[in-house]
């Protein structure tokens, strides 16, 4: 039988490579007879300005994005909190060290933090020497972060926790390996009996002497006695501009260079239930005071480090315009009725306070004392989440919006509601808009926008993203669906002033939505497809757009758009067209450019493709850049050119124009390296 099944397994075995063979010859289109041509208008009186934040991003706390991943905290549960207020309580992640003939670990209310007020106590049963000496190398407990914690060779970790214990203290703070037995840093706590009778603040640096990705901190004794823990934290020290992000992962971000950053989130600014929603007051001042919550859309725990601040700082670290999901007085599950809102309203206008009040007002002087002076630019302020059907929804959203505005009259309030039914008596500056569908569909959707009135509030393209079979965990077509999308809304970004995908982070270990830009781990990341998608848009905000047509027969695959923009960087001038071509042929375009005041240049014009050998081929941490953009030389740029555009691919010509003298601006840099 096992020989008989070799040679079928074979067989089927060749069969397979002659058919993977032949669909991949289909795929890249060597026979290419289809034939289109592309034209532009790119005079000045015939383009439009794009407005200047078009394209944003949209962090939610989903996926252990901040929480375990661009919050760079590596102790999880700190505080231990998330077991709940009942004691004793659940402790996870935190195991001990040792058994329970040397070791009793539980929680009671003894924390000094009225906030949150449960602290970890440890009895130690055994001793340094004697006939019930400990084992060797202590007992204690330990923490293995967010699926083990990336520690780096030389880095230096800043420890802080709280201590109390009536005895004298000798307790080793180490960062070890997963199963304790490589030491990689280790800082010694000698305190007599006494010292540490009330609660005392600990810090100090550890510094790794080697690496291991998946490392755990421990806390470990062989004193006899009882120690009290609260608030345990490690930071890396060298976090994105010193504000407590992950370097790269926020550098990932601030590499899609990117106009607004909407938070934090939708679903989970309402919590399943009022009790566990986002509450912004609870997620500022000092860390350790933060009494956290349980995040129960997404079912983990959050201590809040990553809060209301600390997302207007990130706003403002990656030159962002902040925009703030408030909670309205609804849950997924409840909600606040219109004529008991006035606290909820209260607590916007506070918040709005925080954020752009003087340091001698009262919430303002609260950010002061964090550290930021000086007002953070908020402007956008986007009511609820998809709430528009919701008994109350519009009534509330009336008093939210007249509060706002009464007080704050430069501030654009986003309506969950669309434009039908926007009025004078529910009035918007702009309405929120999610998109979650096919890749199919999402490529129709480039004329979803061509119809919508000209006049009154634009859209908010707050949410979109290709779901289903096809999109896999971020697939090259649902990158490319995505891309014929945006350019339908840079067409119409008469009508659409903002957009930004989602979901934006996902830890690998922690997959609750599918798919989503960027993947990580511990200490490993890459960009999907669409990531590497979202770089042909960066440069469009603010940028003035060209009408141009496409005449092709038989063939609706092609979406197109022109632009010209400038780069910083250096100065130079660019008239952007890029093309998503969404089916199986490859296309000979012949590009036609009419109007340009300045010419083309001979040289410094560059291609940059994202194409892929199969339509779901997707990055991952074996194959991180298997499909991310290339960019070569165009050696033929001109006002009239002939080019090939590949099947299923999208293409940015960026073609110098002439007026400045750097022939190589885009080759110094080159896309992919840059990122």
């Amino acid at each position: 039988m096992s020989v008989r099944r070799g040679r079928l397994d074979s067989s089927l075995f060749h069969m397979l490579v002659l058919v993977c063979a032949l669909c991949q010859v289909l795929f890249v289109g060597l026979v290419t007879g289809q034939t289109a041509q592309l034209s532009v208008d790119a005079s000045s009186q015939s383009g439009q300005t794009i407005p200047d934040k078009m394209f944003g991003i949209f962090f939610e706390e989903l996926n252990h994005a901040g929480a375990g991943g661009l919050w760079a905290e590596l102790v999880s549960n700190r505080g231990f909190e998330a077991g709940g207020i009942n004691t004793p309580s659940n402790i996870d992640p935190w195991l001990i060290i040792g058994d329970e003939s040397n070791i009793i670990v539980e929680t009671d209310r003894s924390s000094c933090f009225a906030s949150n007020p449960i602290a970890l106590r440890m009895e130690i049963l055994c001793g340094a020497t004697g006939t019930n000496a400990c084992p060797s190398g202590g007992v204690g407990i330990y923490n293995p972060g967010y699926w083990g914690m990336n520690i780096e060779k030389t880095k230096v970790y800043k420890v802080s926790m709280y201590i109390r214990s009536s005895d004298s203290v000798d307790l080793a703070v180490s960062l070890t390996s997963s199963d304790g037995l490589q030491n990689l840093a280790t800082h010694t706590i000698t305190a007599e009996k006494g010292d540490f009778a009330g609660w005392t603040k600990v810090e100090f640096d550890l510094q790794s002497s080697e690496r291991n990705t998946n490392s755990r901190l421990q806390l470990t004794t062989t004193k006899n006695g009882i120690i009290w823990f609260d608030q345990i934290s490690v930071m890396p020290s060298d976090t994105y501009m010193g504000h407590g992000f992950r370097k790269d992962l926020a550098t990932m971000l601030a590499n899609l260079k990117p106009r607004f950053l909407k938070f934090p989130g939708g679903n989970y600014v309402m919590g399943s239930y009022l009790l566990n929603a986002f509450r912004w007051s609870e997620t500022i001042g000092p860390w350790e005071e933060r009494p956290g919550h349980f995040n129960d859309v997404w079912n983990y725990w959050t201590d809040d480090g990553l809060g209301f601040f600390e997302f207007l700082q990130l706003a403002e670290d990656l030159d962002a315009c902040p925009v703030w999901v408030i909670n309205d007085g609804a849950s997924l599950n409840e909600q606040i009725p219109s004529a008991t809102i006035a606290a909820f309203v209260k607590d916007v206008v506070d918040g709005i306070e925080f954020a752009r009040g003087d340091p001698e007002t009262t919430w303002g002087s609260v950010r002061a004392a964090m550290g930021h002076p000086e007002p953070f630019p908020l402007y956008y302020i986007s009511v609820g989440n998809q709430e528009c059907s919701k008994p109350y929804y519009k009534e509330k959203y009336v008093k939210f919006y007249s509060a706002i505005k009464a007080s704050y009259l430069d501030i654009k309030i986003i309506s969950s509601c669309d434009i039908s039914s926007i009025s004078a008596v529910n009035p918007a500056d702009l309405y929120d808009v999610h998109v979650y569908t096919s890749s199919g569909d999402m490529f129709s959707k480039t004329r979803m926008f061509d119809s919508t009135p000209r006049s009154g509030p634009k859209a908010f393209v707050s949410e979109y993203a290709v779901t289903g079979n096809d999109a896999g965990r971020g697939t090259l077509v649902a990158a490319l669906a995505e891309a014929a999308f945006l350019i339908g809304l840079e067409r119409n970004s008469d009508v659409v002033e903002m957009a930004s995908c989602a979901p934006l982070f996902v830890n690998d270990n922690d997959r609750g939505f599918s798919p989503d830009a960027i993947v990580f781990n511990s200490w490993q990341h890459y960009g999907c497809p669409n990531y590497w998608m979202l770089h042909f848009f960066k440069d469009s905000s603010g940028a003035t757009l060209h009408p141009l047509t496409i005449q092709v027969s038989n063939y609706d695959q092609l979406a197109a758009s022109a632009l010209t923009w400038q780069n910083s960087n250096d100065g130079n001038t660019y008239l952007k067209i890029k093309v998503v071509n969404f089916g199986n042929n490859a296309v000979n375009l012949n590009i036609a450019v009419a109007g340009l005041e300045n010419g083309i240049q001979e040289f410094g014009s560059i291609k940059t493709v994202l194409t892929s050998g199969w339509l779901r081929d997707e990055n991952s941490f074996q194959q991180p850049d298997k499909v991310v953009p290339a960019a070569s030389p165009i050696t033929n740029a001109g006002e009239q050119m002939g080019v090939i555009v590949d099947p299923y691919s999208l293409t940015s010509f960026d073609l110098l124009l002439d007026t400045n003298t750097n022939k190589y601006p885009l080759l110094e840099s080159s896309f992919h390296s840059s990122m």
